[in-house]
């Protein structure tokens, strides 16, 4: 298992973290029961992985419960890195949503509580609130980092413009600063190619990866001539929302030529292609069975060579957008690297035009 740093922070982490939704979960989602999770914490820290990942919304907060039953006991905790969120609802009040100081001090309290610690390792903004003020939200979480309850700090799901509006709050004040942000990104799902990751390029944030595998989309399951019978795309979910489904097929099938090539499946070929993008720390594995946690991971030690990543490439490239392409067009000459690990798979395309 390789150990990348978390952004500018001192701490690493494992290249796959462990993601813990299914724990005590629904059908639909899955629904680990508590000696099945311990089985798998154990199976994924013997495998390297130091991270867990959860939330307190995960089946209001039936998730960390169970981690925390897991970790209090065999010495588990110690060789465990805890990151857990705050922002969805956790009760009927109209205060218990939010990223106010009022609900994010409550939550680290409720979520210290089940977990059963006296600190968190990243704690993590999930969603934007426009209707708090980031100065309120960057000052309750420096709170929390200088009462030792929280190490470290991240945020997920933020646009660019919200991810540096906080970091300039916080910068304001010399409080903390996010270190990471947690985000979809996968070869179906490339948008964060456009801000969001340049800006962990240029403010030295980490990147922790949630459903990788596109809910198992992107798992060489779900062909052009049908699917699983489960799963959570049987069940309607909507994450993440496919607008090509032709396009969708096409990445598929340039995965899986890859995996039968190598003989590995699908789904060690999407993470490993993740692996290596710039900016991705690490990516958060889940899984419904036993099964799926050995074979995701196996993507730590796939090591896909520069042909098979440009066919994965070509099968996925999005379209260049706006101010991008006129940048393309007309700033070439004053590009830098960051600019161009965006703009230059692009360059032929345009040369050409």
């Amino acid at each position: 298992m390789e150990y990348r740093y978390l952004g500018r922070s001192g701490l690493k982490v494992s290249t796959l973290t462990m993601g813990t939704m299914t724990f005590g979960g629904s059908e639909r989602i899955g629904n680990t029961a508590q000696d099945d999770a311990t089985r798998q914490i154990d199976m994924c820290l013997d495998a390297g992985i130091n991270l867990l990942d959860t939330a307190n919304v995960y089946n209001a907060g039936v998730s960390e419960e169970m981690i925390g039953v897991a970790l209090s006991e065999n010495g588990r905790r110690e060789r465990t890195l805890l990151a857990t969120k705050v922002r969805f609802r956790m009760g009927e009040g109209p205060n218990q949503v939010g990223l106010s100081r009022h609900h994010i001090i409550e939550q680290c309290k409720a979520s210290l509580k089940r977990l059963k610690t006296d600190h968190i390792d990243l704690y993590q903004v999930h969603e934007w609130d426009g209707m708090t003020p980031i100065e309120e939200t960057m000052e309750a979480l420096d709170t929390l980092v200088r009462h030792g309850h929280v190490r470290y700090i991240g945020c997920s799901n933020y646009s660019g413009w919200h991810i540096m509006k906080a970091l300039a709050a916080a910068g304001e004040r010399k409080g903390e600063r996010f270190v990471s942000q947690q985000i979809h990104y996968t070869l179906h799902s490339r948008e964060a190619e456009y801000e969001l990751i340049p800006i962990t390029q240029d403010q030295g944030l980490g990147v922790l990866v949630w459903s990788p595998l596109a809910g198992g989309l992107l798992s060489g399951k779900y062909r052009r001539d049908g699917g699983p019978k489960s799963g959570r795309h049987v069940g309607g979910f909507r994450e993440p929302p496919v607008y090509d489904w032709e396009k969708l097929y096409d990445i598929i099938d340039a995965i899986v030529a890859v995996a039968d090539a190598r003989g590995v499946s699908g789904a060690q070929v999407a993470l490993a292609w993740l692996l290596g993008r710039p900016g991705v720390t690490s990516v958060i594995i889940g899984g419904r069975s036993d099964e799926q946690f050995r074979d995701n991971l196996l993507a730590a030690e796939l090591k896909l060579t520069a042909e098979e990543r440009a066919q994965l490439d070509a099968a996925s490239q999005p379209p260049l957008l706006y101010p991008y392409w006129h940048q393309s067009f007309t700033a070439q000459d004053r590009l830098g690297k960051i600019d161009l690990d965006l703009i230059g798979p692009y360059a032929e395309d345009f040369k050409r035009g």
